[in-house]
């Protein structure tokens, strides 16, 4: 009797669903979500602590490690699944149950697993490999194995961001993918954002958890944006809106300057990136006067 070929889940692939939270939580950061559920979810689940923050650090190094010979990767695919066999499967498997739950009580699933993954079929044969290893038919266990072979001695792709390609702990390399999404959707729909603003944003997502780092970002934000907007004053003719102005320009750092530096709530972020915006238009203004002058000349 020929072996039935095995399909893959994707709703039961850790890997997979690390990396479709990883872009919900991109596209809250962008729509200003303060309260992003699937980062609660991302670090719930995914911690160094937990057998799913394990399987999907190996799925990490099945899907980015790379070797120049087919025998070492092999070797190192070998070791990979011993480490595998090491994880608390009943652990596992009622941590990825609470975790689909809490993903199907806060998304359409539908839509969720629906996201475009690079490398998908990489981590369809990691699953099969974790799942079900030897009991894998002799074809599809060849399929799976070569497709991991083929993925770890081919050459790297081009990264976005240098700290993708350095051997990183949990949270860098959550930061780091959660960034280098968030350079790929500035590339299709965000490229009207100016440098303070993607540096900014950049921080935000690279110190989750580094509140010191990023309230000295934020601080020095606020510096340059003082003096940047006082010396575009000029540019305001209406007596009122200067005024107005003015009293922005004295507010910034009651609004966007947490009252506790190691405490750095998203609205400071937030409000920083709207006076950035205010910034730009002051700066477009200034050009155009400049250009009626001249012309006026």
């Amino acid at each position: 009797m020929r072996d039935k070929k095995i399909k893959h889940n994707k709703l039961r692939n850790s890997g997979l669903l690390f990396e479709f939270l990883l872009r919900q939580v991109t596209a809250d950061v962008l729509d200003k979500n303060d309260k992003s559920k699937a980062l609660k979810i991302v670090k719930e689940f995914f911690n160094e602590h937990s057998e799913l923050g394990n399987e999907r650090a190996l799925y990490n190094m099945l899907v980015n490690q790379k070797y120049k010979t087919d025998k070492q990767a092999g070797f190192f695919i070998s070791e990979v699944i011993k480490a595998r066999a090491k994880i608390n499967n009943s652990t596992l498997r009622r941590e990825k149950y609470r975790l689909i739950t809490e993903i199907q009580k806060n998304y359409d699933l539908s839509k969720f697993l629906s996201t475009s993954v690079p490398n998908y079929k990489v981590y369809a044969s990691v699953y099969k490999l974790f799942e079900y290893g030897d009991r894998l038919a002799p074809e599809d266990k060849t399929q799976t194995y070569f497709n991991l072979i083929e993925n770890i001695t081919s050459e790297p792709k081009p990264q976005l961001s240098d700290s993708v390609n350095k051997k990183l702990q949990y949270n860098d390399e959550l930061r780091a993918i959660t960034y280098r999404i968030l350079l790929e959707r500035f590339n299709q729909k965000y490229n009207y954002l100016n440098g303070s603003q993607k540096y900014l944003l950049k921080n935000y997502i690279n110190n989750v958890s580094n509140t010191n780092s990023l309230g000295d970002i934020i601080s020095a934000g606020v510096n340059e944006l003082r003096e940047s907007l006082t010396s575009m004053l000029h540019y305001v003719d209406d007596k009122v809106t200067q005024i107005k102005l003015k009293e922005t320009i004295n507010s910034i750092g009651d609004i966007c300057l947490p009252t506790k530096p190691t405490v750095i709530k998203d609205s400071s972020v937030l409000q920083l990136m709207r006076y950035y915006e205010l910034e730009k238009e002051l700066k477009k203004h200034g050009r155009v006067a400049k250009k009626q002058t001249k012309r006026a000349g």
